[in-house]
């Protein structure tokens, strides 16, 4: 007897045609997905990050338009109102310091300076430093960390050590003696390349930054350069330059861009510092540091004078290290989440 021939039913063929596209279409779904795509699908999900990246985009938007939000409630930074200053006690007359409809933070004590112009100006000194620092410390940081790495042997024993000899060294105390001996004359430093003011404080910066962004770039460097890409360029090839260019360089971007976040407020804070003690920018110039120094005196009687830069400079700086701790997860390629 024949046995029966079994053909194909009408159920089975469309079955099988579905699941072929719903295997076709996924594949091009994971293809179509860059890394790019998939670290803001990231980020997207983390909170945190987003409102501290909506928090830096809300401060550049502040320090770019300084001059035309200043203007729009009618303020100048650098000019004095005495005849808001009570002559007998050299504080400003009315409550809170003289807050009022005009001045919104209100003014400083003696010479009635509007804080809240002071403050805008302060956000364009502060951003300045903190993203000019951050920039010349990573360019330098990134290719002192890719030779040493890269290239190993004397090149690597020499800038290693030489990273590790600035990280040993106190940072405060040489700034503060660097910024000093600079400062004494109108030449500066250098042969005038460094000027007193703004020139030093980012020169002090990025002279005691570059050493983190080099040990870091450093290391991930050794880790790409045994990588099987690496070996298949050299295989057909290609130069130094080209590999450190076409191969490690790509691959450094992501460790590269969350430093950079996490330099902007440490620059920040920085500045701050030296402009507290009175060697960042000059005295007459519109910094939070310099506004904080100024209410160290004053305190007690104008506790908003050190209120409102002191709130500025702390959310500067956790809008800048959320950001960074979600850039930093979101652009591990190690997460699957």
């Amino acid at each position: 007897m024949t046995a029966p021939i079994h053909e194909p039913t009408a159920e089975a063929a469309p079955s099988a045609a579905a699941e072929a596209a719903v295997a076709a279409a996924g594949e091009r779904a994971v293809q179509g997905r860059s890394l790019g795509r998939i670290a803001w699908e990231r980020l997207k999900r983390d909170k945190l990050a987003l409102a501290g990246g909506v928090v830096v985009l809300a401060l550049i938007v502040i320090a770019v338009l300084a001059p035309w939000l200043a203007n729009l409630v009618g303020q100048d930074p650098d000019a004095y109102h005495e005849s808001l200053i009570d002559p007998l006690f050299g504080t400003p007359k009315g409550s809170l310091g003289g807050i009022s409809g005009d001045h919104l933070l209100g003014v400083e004590p003696v010479n009635g300076r509007d804080i809240f112009a002071r403050i805008l100006y302060g956000a364009r000194i502060s951003l300045l430093v903190g993203f000019l620092s951050a920039i010349v410390a990573v360019v330098i940081g990134t290719v002192l960390g890719i030779l040493a790495g890269f290239f190993g042997g004397w090149a690597d024993t020499t800038l290693s050590r030489g990273a590790d000899v600035m990280l040993a060294i106190p940072q405060l105390l040489i700034s503060i003696g660097i910024v000093a001996a600079c400062s004494t004359t109108k030449d500066g430093c250098a042969g005038g390349l460094i000027k007193p003011g703004l020139s030093i404080v980012i020169a002090v910066i990025v002279l005691f930054s570059w050493p983190y962004v080099a040990r870091v770039v450093r290391g991930n460097t050794l880790s790409l350069r045994e990588k099987e890409f690496v070996e298949a360029s050299r295989s057909i090839g290609a130069g130094s330059s080209r590999i450190i260019a076409g191969d490690v360089l790509p691959n450094l971007i992501a460790p590269i861009i969350v430093l950079a976040t996490l330099l902007v407020p440490q620059s920040i804070l920085f500045e701050a510092a030296l402009s507290y003690l009175g060697l960042g920018v000059p005295p007459d110039q519109a910094s939070w540091g310099q506004t904080l120094a100024d209410a160290t005196s004053l305190y007690d009687v104008a506790w908003w004078l050190m209120v409102f830069p002191g709130a500025f400079l702390v959310i500067t700086t956790l809008a800048f290290n959320l950001l960074g701790d979600g850039l930093r997860d979101a652009l591990d390629v190690r997460t699957d989440r």
